[in-house]
């Protein structure tokens, strides 16, 4: 018997991998290359089409323990993702083009899974089904699931432009981690003075935006983590500067003070020809774009590789419809993975569809279905996807917030990170001694 997995994305290389690891067939549904999303632009499997960086990776974080409880579950895209690795101080960040080839040479060696480059509209609900079209999903799928399933929400997403690093002025910009993290060349910083700030903030608040069918640029209603610059930038005149743009940690070498505010570029490849602007989501028009980032010391005359563009993602009301090991309430056949399910960013989306995956498989073989202790962040954001207590969902992200609190919580916060991770990593040791996976 054969399961069903459409889309290959991130959610869905892991749910098609998780359920190929147990010796079951997998049919996997991708509408690329006959059909591409408005954001996506490779052909490869789990292409990022945001930021390349899938945030903290120290134990002791929110982002990192997910990380360590994927590795744990032996997630393929962690796997890809040590091997696409860029420096980026304390962060994973990859070379996206080496890691969605590693991904997709994996998939499709993979002989239980059976790739079908096919666009699907309709889902047979008879069929063991795992549905990962992610935030994105076509059109006529999303109506269809709307129809039939019902509760899809809308939120708007945005991506960070790339430039050329030979086009950066090195005279303006300078090789530093904050506080001396990571290796010292893991960031360029384009530093700014207060006079440069006020002119480029001006600039940036006034500036023309790209427009966006059925969104409303006066009331963006958007991810958090990926707030364009320009919105967050009207919520006051020294936001970014404390967000983004902060300098703290940095000296500029060519003043030997600390910037008033800072951009820092991060490698987008591993070759560190091109460096993606971090923090700096946008939905500004291309020429807007390059006249204020241009505004930017530094980035005078930035060569721009890609522009920063802005697409709309799709998501269910979830609590109403899945159930938290990411079924279906109405039919147990089906599963849902991935941002679709109101799971924010990569890795926590990638982390349900490892859960869906094998529960999958689980439900192919007559058995109890996994749900993972509270105490884990996986855990804990599955259940928040389910929780019917909550009225105004919106999508969540890994943070220590969604955890139970610790008996005994230390004052010091990195102290508490991780007293956060060795429970978690204990009870999901525990959990999975009981259960067989």
């Amino acid at each position: 018997m054969c399961v069903n997995v459409i889309g290959a994305g991130l959610a869905g290389c892991e749910a098609a991998y998780q359920l190929a690891k147990r010796g079951i067939k997998v049919n996997l549904y991708e509408m690329k290359p006959e059909k591409h999303s408005p954001a996506h632009k490779s052909d490869l499997f789990a292409e990022l089409v945001c930021s390349n960086s899938f945030k903290a990776d120290r134990v002791n974080s929110a982002a990192g323990l997910l990380k360590e409880e994927m590795r744990v579950l032996d997630s393929i895209l962690l796997k890809a993702a040590d091997k696409a690795r860029v420096p980026a101080g304390g962060a994973l960040a990859v070379d996206r083009n080496i890691f969605s080839k590693l991904v997709t040479n994996e998939i499709k060696a993979n002989k239980n899974i059976t790739v079908i480059n096919k666009e699907i509209t309709k889902i047979d609900f008879s069929k063991i089904t795992v549905i990962a079209t992610g935030p994105l999903t076509s059109d006529s799928l999303a109506e269809y699931i709307n129809k039939e399933i019902g509760g899809s929400l809308s939120f708007f997403d945005a991506a960070a432009p790339i430039v050329d690093f030979k086009s950066v002025d090195m005279n303006r910009a300078f090789f530093e981690s904050r506080y001396g993290k990571g290796d010292k060349t893991d960031y360029l910083n384009c530093p700014m003075n207060k006079e440069e700030y006020e002119v480029f903030y001006d600039a940036l608040v006034n500036a023309e935006r790209a427009p966006i069918h059925d969104f409303d640029v006066r009331d963006p209603k958007v991810y958090e983590g990926c707030m364009p610059i320009e919105v967050m930038a009207q919520r006051g005149h020294d936001t970014i500067r404390f967000g983004p743009m902060k300098p703290v940690g940095l000296t500029d070498p060519n003043t030997g003070h600390r910037p008033w505010a800072v951009l820092q570029l991060r490698k987008e490849n591993s070759a560190g020809t091109m460096y993606n602007l971090v923090g700096f989501q946008t939905n500004l028009k291309f020429s807007e774009q390059k006249r204020v980032f241009g505004l930017i010391p530094a980035l005078k005359n930035a060569e721009f590789i890609r522009y920063g563009v802005m697409h709309r993602n799709t998501f269910l009301n979830s609590p109403e419809i899945l159930n938290s090991d990411f079924s279906v309430k109405k039919n147990g056949n089906i599963f849902f993975a991935g941002q679709i399910t109101g799971v924010e960013g990569y890795m926590e989306s990638a982390s349900s569809g490892i859960i869906a995956g094998i529960n999958a498989a689980r439900k192919l073989n007559d058995e109890i279905p996994i749900v993972l202790p509270e105490t884990t962040m996986i855990g804990a954001l599955s259940r928040y996807i389910a929780d019917d207590t909550v009225k105004d969902f919106q999508p969540m992200g890994a943070n220590f917030g969604v955890l139970p609190e610790l008996k005994d919580r230390p004052r010091d916060k990195r102290e508490r990170g991780q007293a956060y991770a060795d429970r978690a990593l204990a009870d999901l040791k525990i959990y999975l001694e009981s259960v067989r996976l």
